[in-house]
């Protein structure tokens, strides 16, 4: 890993940007100091920014690598490789990457199956030989609205690197599809449904909550205690959801879909995670609430590259203009990301921390990546 200095940067701590010098040994941040340096091998910054790596709790990215085209898949190792290489040009040095578990698999259109067990086993094997850039944890996204949610987290134990578990409720009319419509062209889109179809999926979904809902979340629960992974809540859109994600012992809530909740969320210290997409187009896609008027509340706490992952970085910079407070931007990306999935060894910069940092021209307007550190390893 070797021996790194980054002098003539402004430097990105807590609540300061400094004119310094970084020091990256042995995969650790060794010492930040005031001020250049003309130690020969020093790499000059220019005057760029050094941040944290940032830190990515819920993205969909591998999946799109492992499915480029409706109904075409990729070899799983070459979709990982590419996705790891993906983020690590964008500046994201810790992932959790998000998996499905629980599958439909009676239905005929619209039958989905299990992988989360097989890509996970292939994710793990690429990280114990030494294929990745950065490091990958996992993410559960538990299915409720599902048949086998329940076996298929049997299948996942304590060496299976399992951070984040969250509680995913997608049955149509309800949280993220409130509005049906947008469900319908969602699904009729994807899979080319009729009327007659859609209504009979609506149908059958509604009937899997119903029989399994209750069994399914409570079981869910007991996994990430089981797991040890930190469990979230995805899309509440009541104070009411809230309550009961408190209950549950929630500690994260992924996409709160209204005002509402993310008041709610705060009342009940739990920490609200945006999709940085949503912050760039300038609201949901869903037609949810937007992540501007929680930052403006001061509502927003954590920002997700969601389905693009170049949009993390230029999210944060967009939260630090309106805020006026540049550490605050990158916090949300960095700092904020590590406390909520109990990671303390990474997401700022200060001696002994590892050596995961990001160095960033501001042009135009622009961030703009001119080198990433994986635990002190240049990786871009």
């Amino acid at each position: 890993m070797g021996n790194t200095l980054l002098t003539n940067a402004r430097i990105v701590l807590d609540d300061a940007v400094i004119h310094g010098t970084l020091h990256l040994q042995d995969g650790r941040i060794a010492d930040i100091t005031d001020g250049a340096t003309t130690v020969a091998g020093a790499e000059d910054c220019a005057g760029d920014l050094l941040i944290p790596g940032l830190i990515e709790l819920h993205t969909d990215n591998l999946e799109r690598h492992m499915q480029p085209r409706p109904k075409v898949d990729w070899p799983h190792m070459a979709a990982i490789l590419a996705h790891d290489g993906e983020l690590a040009s964008t500046g994201i040095t810790t992932v959790f990457d998000a998996m499905r578990v629980g599958s439909v698999v009676s239905a005929s259109r619209t039958r989905y199956g299990k992988y989360a067990r097989s890509l996970a086993g292939e994710l793990l094997e690429a990280r114990r030989a030494g294929m990745l850039r950065i490091s990958h944890f996992l993410h559960l996204r538990a299915e409720i609205c599902s048949e086998t949610l329940l076996e298929e987290l049997e299948e996942f134990g304590a060496a299976d690197r399992v951070g984040i578990l969250s509680l995913m409720d997608h049955t149509p009319g309800q949280r993220q599809f409130r509005d049906i419509s947008k469900f319908k062209d969602y699904v009729c889109g994807k899979h080319g449904l009729s009327d007659a179809e859609f209504a009979e999926h609506v149908a059958n979904l509604t009937g899997l909550r119903d029989s399994l809902g209750a069994r399914h979340e409570a079981g869910a629960v007991q996994a990430a205690r089981r797991l040890g992974a930190v469990l979230a809540s995805h899309d509440d859109t009541t104070a009411d959801h809230v309550t009961t994600s408190a209950g549950h012992g929630v500690r994260l809530a992924e996409f709160p879909t209204t005002v509402e909740a993310a008041e709610a969320c705060h009342a009940a210290q739990i920490a609200v995670m945006m999709g940085a997409p949503n912050l760039i187009r300038g609201g949901s896609h869903s037609g949810n609430v937007a992540a501007e008027d929680l930052a403006k509340l001061n509502l927003l706490d954590i920002l997700s590259s969601d389905y693009v992952p170049s949009s993390l970085l230029l999210a944060a910079f967009r939260l630090a203009d309106l805020w006026e407070d540049l550490p605050r931007g990158i916090a949300s990306v960095t700092r904020a990301p590590a406390e909520a999935a109990g990671l303390q060894d990474r997401g700022r910069l200060a001696p002994g921390l590892l050596g995961d940092v990001v160095r960033v021209a501001h042009i135009e307007g622009q961030p703009v990546i001119r080198g990433v550190w994986s635990h002190g390893r240049r990786v871009a």
